[in-house]
Parts: structure tokens; sequence; C-alpha cells
């Protein structure tokens, strides 16, 4: 599946009005806060169509997986929109992921919990809001609409530590830069080694910097540091976007593709936006003194221009001081 895609769920009391823009959508919250009724109202409609009262709107067919034969069950669904509630504990095995990985649906999970096993967008973590109040009245109707829970702007001072998610072409990248601001560059060893890396940092002022296409089940646990220390998080979809948006690789559909991504990504074929970037970048740059692999950066990188080019979309995302001290 591709594309985004509007849901529409409503019945005499509630309107549900959402939009999905890639393949897994975690929604989180308290109880009571509208999870378990949208999917409920979504089952009742599945199970008894008009007679339900509940009328779903979608240019794709909506699904609810739930059960001991969950998997049995996902293998019957094909180009859905597939919604599981909170209280499956499927959701957070490995299992599962393995079993959407090259599928062509869209999930919308309801949990409290992250699911590591998962690699979803920061942008893809969304809270219900009802936007008329509370409480209903008679037969007035209730419009709900999700919000982002990340979605922040930094105001960005010069940091004493500079944290990569890995080692590979984005730390050899930062590392490059803060070496010549006389910073300290860390690599985490990967996404789940972040949380640890910046916790035991010595550093009063942090930033972190990962791919937040792929990011969003470390996000809770991660902004929680910032209770006991100045944790800064820039979380630009890749490296490798950073890298496309700078303009430094010429082709003519990648300012389209970046403007509209989730119209190109094949759902089954990228599990997550992360490795589809990569894969437009190494084909996009083969045979070019840019030519890019995700281990080894290629030195054409760090000269001075491309440099700033991709600085500047650092600092367009991060805040003007973004790499841009002394």
């Amino acid at each position: 599946m591709i594309g985004k895609h509007e849901v529409v769920v409503k019945n005499r009391r509630i309107n549900y009005r959402f939009t999905l823009y890639r393949n897994i959508t975690i929604l989180r919250g308290d109880s009571a806060t509208g999870k378990t009724t949208l999917i409920e109202m979504i089952d009742s409609f599945v199970r008894e169509g008009e007679e339900s009262g509940v009328q779903v709107v979608c240019d794709k067919t909506c699904a609810v997986l739930s059960g001991q034969n969950w998997e049995i069950n996902l293998g019957t669904i094909h180009d859905s929109i597939v919604f599981i509630d909170e209280g499956s504990a499927f959701v957070r095995s490995a299992d599962f992921a393995r079993a959407i990985y090259d599928t062509d649906n869209y999930y919308v999970i309801a949990t409290r919990d992250s699911l590591f096993e998962l690699p979803y967008s920061v942008k893809e973590i969304y809270g219900i809001r009802n936007k008329s109040g509370n409480k209903y009245q008679g037969t007035k109707r209730l419009y709900s609409e999700f919000y982002p829970i990340y979605d922040e702007r930094m105001a960005l001072q010069k940091p004493d530590t500079v944290i990569i998610e890995d080692s590979n072409s984005a730390y050899q990248f930062f590392s490059a830069v803060c070496k010549k601001e006389g910073i300290k560059c860390e690599s985490a060893g990967g996404k789940s080694g972040l949380y640890r890396t910046i916790r035991d940092s010595k550093g009063d002022v942090v930033l972190a910097i990962a791919d937040g296409a792929a990011f969003g089940p470390e996000l809770e646990r991660c902004l929680s540091l910032r209770k006991n220390k100045k944790a800064i998080f820039f979380l630009p979809e890749s490296f490798e976007w950073l890298i496309l948006k700078s303009g430094l690789i010429d082709g003519s559909e990648i300012q389209d593709i970046l403007n509209h991504p989730e119209d190109f990504i094949e759902s089954r074929k990228y599990i997550s936006w992360e490795r589809f970037f990569t894969a437009l970048l190494v084909r996009e740059s083969k045979d070019t003194y840019l030519a890019y692999t995700k281990k080894k950066l290629a030195e054409g990188y760090l000269n001075k221009r491309e440099q700033e080019k991709i600085l500047g979309i650092v600092r367009d995302g991060a805040g003007e001081d973004a790499f841009r001290w002394g």
C-alpha cells in the first residue's frame, strides 16, 4: 500500500476523522481517551455493517485484528487498514513484527507500551483529541482527531556532547563537524543504545541525533531523561533524508518524493521510511563523487560546500543556532 488515506468513523454521537501517512501508526493515551471506542466501532461495522449504526468511510477496507488466531487471520487481510486494540499482547512479539514486514497493509495500533520490535516513526505516534469538549448532551456529536505526541522544535545552545545513533555514515559526518567545533561526539552503537549513552554522558547539555523514521519505540524513555539533564533531540527522517533534502544529489524525481514520500514508499517493500531513503540515495548517487554507502561516508561529503549544504538542512529543522557556534 502507498499513499495517504483519510478514515472517518462515526455514529450518531461521535465522529473520528484522521489521515494515515505510513504503514505503522501508534495510538497512545490513558484509558477513556477514545482508543478502544474507535476500534470497537470499526469492529461493529465489520461484523454488522449498516445495522451496527456505525459508518466507516475510507478508500481502503478497514479491519480489526485480535485474538489467539491473529496470525491466521492476518494472512487473509490484504491492502487494508488494520486496527489493533490495546491489550493485544501479540503486538509486542517478534512474531508479529516478522508477520507484518512483507504485508501490503497499514496498521493502527492502540497501546500504552513502547513496541520495541517495530520500527515506527516519531511522527506517527498520536493521541486522540476531542474538539467539542469532554461530554455530549443529547445527540450532540463529538468530533475527534489525532494529534502528534512528538512535535517540537529545538531551542539549541552549544552542547557539551553530541551523540549519534550509530557508528555509520551519520556518525562519520557529525564527528567531523564536532571536531572542528571542539565538541565531544559519541556513537550509541544503535538506537537501543541511545538511552544508556545519554544517561551515562557527563555533559550538561547533550544533543542526540537519530533517524526519526524508526525511532518511535525509543522516544518515550529517551525523553524521560530530560528530567535530570538537558537532553535535546534532533530526529529527522534519517541522515540519508538530510542529504537528499540538501539538494546535493541531482535527480528529477527527488524533490517530488521528498514533498510527498507517502505516494512513493510501498509498505510491503519498506517497513520504515529510513530504508527507502537509504535505497533512494544509494541509487541516485551511484557513480558520482558522493556515491553513498551506509557503512563508510564518501570523502566528498566532508568538503566545505557539501558539509554546509547538509548543515543548512539541520539548521532549518533544529533552529538557527544548530551547528553555528563560536
